[in-house]
């Protein structure tokens, strides 16, 4: 067989696990490829309806008339793909099966739980569902959670590493000044000892100690408000853990809250962003109103706050009364910014016409990476 030949017989194959049974007519499926046919079809022949000769019979589909039915099940379908394909197609294929065909068995069984690929949509999908999961489950699932979480958090502070790196205090000095009044006598006098003359009771003074001189200074305040409606789960996510790398920055004090139509202070958890994501309830009401009041009641340093609303601007009240909280947040000198999408894609689906008028009071309203929000604080706090 020349290359050619190959080349075709490869394109083919491809088409025909492509095309999957449909196909049977004109491309013949080749024996070494009947694992990977049945796992395909396994999942995707959830897409036709009966209508087009298919049902959907939980674990598998057939085609109606003279196609046998699948010997899969879902704990060997995902066993087995994870040794038939590259990893990346699998956390591909495990999304599908999730989000696509709602095969939530996946995430309730805990023997299939084990065999899943860590990855962001499986995160999701726990925080989604983790209330269908009986408590050997959960306990399994929220392991995965943390290890998760704790790889996007070590990606996420390199990047803002990058940004604050090297970044002094603001209002304050580091090094020593080499004046009088900081002149350290007890430490240079001991240091000094050793030069001690007997004869005529004096030290000779080959160094000097100084004391830092550090002013105080007050920090900048940062308050985080998430929006933990259905449709802001990546941001949530996202947002949750830069909160828990900005609240261990020296110069930053950070709160954290999460609303719905109600308000949760997290403040006291936000180091640990699993304890956060794992007390967020999807879905609901939203009332970013009732959000940005009670953050200006606990806002003790106007000129020095910085809000962070990370919101689709899909509010519950007349958007008169949004306008007004902004307009005051921005009128007591405080700084506001409005995150339509706080995630690495930056997919926004949000109110653009809320977020023009906002914009025009003053507020910063955009979808950005991580890193570039740390860009914009790092701006600010300098």
């Amino acid at each position: 067989m020349t290359k050619l030949d190959d080349n075709i017989n490869n394109i083919l194959n491809r088409w025909r696990l492509i095309l999957g049974d449909f196909a049977d007519n004109n491309i013949e499926l080749q024996e070494s490829l009947s694992d990977l046919n049945e796992s395909l079809n396994f999942l995707y022949d959830r897409e036709y309806s009966k209508e087009d000769g298919y049902y959907n019979d939980n674990d598998h589909t057939k085609l109606k008339g003279d196609k046998s039915k699948s010997n899969l099940t879902v704990p060997m379908w995902v066993s087995k793909i994870r040794k038939l394909f590259p990893k990346e197609t699998v956390q591909i294929m495990q999304t599908h099966a999730l989000n696509k065909y709602n095969l939530t068995e996946m995430i309730t069984d805990e023997n299939i739980l084990k065999e899943m690929e860590p990855n962001m949509d499986l995160l999701k999908n726990i925080l989604t569902f983790r209330d269908m999961m009986g408590s050997n489950v959960k306990k399994l699932a929220y392991s995965i959670v943390r290890d998760i979480v704790e790889k996007l958090k070590r990606k996420m502070e390199q990047d803002i590493k990058k940004v604050f790196y090297g970044k002094k205090l603001p209002n304050s000095y580091t090094m020593h000044r080499k004046i009088f009044k900081n002149l350290d006598i007890k430490k240079t006098i001991r240091h000094n000892l050793k030069n001690y003359n007997t004869q005529n009771n004096t030290i000779f003074v080959d160094k000097l100690y100084f004391n830092n001189n550090i002013k105080n200074y007050n920090p900048w305040h940062i308050i985080i408000l998430i929006d933990e409606s259905g449709s802001m789960l990546d941001s949530v996510i996202y947002s949750s853990i830069m909160a828990s790398i900005f609240a261990n920055l020296p110069y930053l004090s950070v709160k954290l809250i999460i609303f719905d139509t109600s308000i949760v202070d997290l403040t006291d958890y936000i180091k640990d962003p699993v304890d956060t994501l794992l007390k967020v309830q999807l879905g609901g009401g939203t009332d970013i109103v009732k959000a940005l009041e009670y953050a200006k009641k606990i806002t003790a340093f106007p000129e020095k706050t910085i809000y962070v609303l990370i919101s689709d601007l899909e509010d519950s009240n007349d958007y008169k009364y949004m306008h007004n909280s902004v307009k005051g947040i921005i009128e007591s000198r405080s700084k506001i910014f409005i995150l339509t999408a706080l995630d690495y894609d930056c997919n926004e689906s949000y109110n653009k016409n809320a977020a023009q008028k906002l914009s025009k009071l003053g507020a910063k309203v955009a979808a950005i990476t991580p890193n570039k929000l740390a860009e914009y604080i790092n701006d600010i706090i300098s």
